[in-house]
């Protein structure tokens, strides 16, 4: 198996460690009998179809982790605001290398203003990793169940983030990432945080009941990352549950260094790339060190653009959106 990530290009094997049973074929059977015997079938038909495909697919899932300690410098060098993350996380790949135990990750919030990167550096942890990423975005949740469901006898209930990944995935062991914790309603009928309490403990996760299938589900190897703007908004006990890592805005001379990696990876991305000059003017890179690397990429594109547009294939400063401190605007005429 191999990666292709522009980030991390080298070739990475990832071994299956091993096959681990994430619910009891027996209990859902169980399960799944008791409603047929009770005449509830009809009653309770997705559910039903819940139990039937979990019968289908098995319980067992791939626990994987990269073989050995795969080399990091490109995130290093992509990510630097990072590097402590990265340290943490080269660690507990160092332990379990050479053995059979899967990879264990103290569960993590990554506390930063708004683009400096979070989400997009557990994207890369997850390509790293091989598991594959679970988006979990609490500020446009609508439903305290997200994470853990809701019950099969409610209208239109259905499982909640954590046993679709574990249950529909192919990994026991795959990164869900709960995107911007902080902003969690605060209005909603039950608390849409009140599933971590269990679930970012070890012991406790081994046996997550979700409210929907009502079976216990081991998200025990389940890696997590949480990310933030203020920790204050976050309750204490989950938090005490995590390992804090404040994230800074890259320094200068690294913006710059994420500029020109962005830029080259871009044309990598694209057939059109092949023409563009293969290093853009040092004015230009200079011009988006002012930006949060989110902001970047886009600003990379409106100017390839309009470079294109001038019928060049070099980006020069005014091709920048705002280049002159304006903004777009957006209206119609009347």
């Amino acid at each position: 198996m191999t990666s292709r990530n522009p980030v991390n290009s080298q070739v990475l094997h990832l071994p299956i460690a091993n096959m681990h049973a994430v619910y009891d074929a027996g209990e859902v059977e169980r399960k799944l009998h008791k409603i047929r015997g009770s005449g509830q079938e009809r009653e309770r038909e997705s559910l039903c179809n819940t139990y039937e495909r979990m019968l289908e697919a098995g319980p067992e899932r791939f626990s994987i982790k990269p073989f050995g300690v795969p080399d990091m410098e490109d995130l290093y060098d992509w990510l630097p605001n990072f590097a402590p993350v990265l340290d943490e996380i080269k660690r507990h790949l160092a332990l379990s290398q050479d053995s059979q135990d899967c990879l264990e990750l103290t569960p993590m919030l990554l506390l930063g203003p708004p683009g400096v990167g979070k989400t997009h550096f557990a994207k890369q942890i997850a390509d790293l990793l091989g598991t594959g990423m679970n988006l979990v975005p609490m500020s446009s949740m609508t439903a305290g169940w997200l994470l853990s469901g809701s019950s099969s006898q409610w209208r239109g209930s259905r499982p909640g983030k954590v046993f679709e990944a574990l249950v529909d995935g192919k990994y026991a062991n795959p990164v869900i990432v709960v995107d911007e914790i902080d902003k969690a309603s605060a209005d909603a009928q039950y608390d849409p945080l009140g599933a971590l309490y269990s679930l970012l403990e070890h012991d406790t996760a081994q046996h997550f009941v979700d409210e929907f299938a009502e079976v216990p589900i081991d998200a025990s190897q389940v890696i997590w990352f949480t990310t933030a703007n203020d920790e204050g908004n976050i309750p204490a006990p989950i938090l005490n549950r995590m390992n804090v890592f404040e994230i800074e805005a890259p320094s200068l001379d690294a913006a710059r260094k994420i500029a020109l990696r962005m830029y080259k990876s871009i044309l990598s991305e694209h057939d059109w790339g092949q023409r563009f000059d293969p290093q853009p003017g040092d004015d230009v890179l200079d011009s988006l060190t002012k930006m949060p690397p989110r902001e970047m990429r886009r600003a990379w594109m409106t100017g390839l653009g309009n470079a294109r547009l001038a019928k060049r294939y070099h980006v020069s400063t005014e091709d920048l959106p705002n280049a002159n401190g304006n903004k777009h605007k957006l209206g119609f005429l009347t």
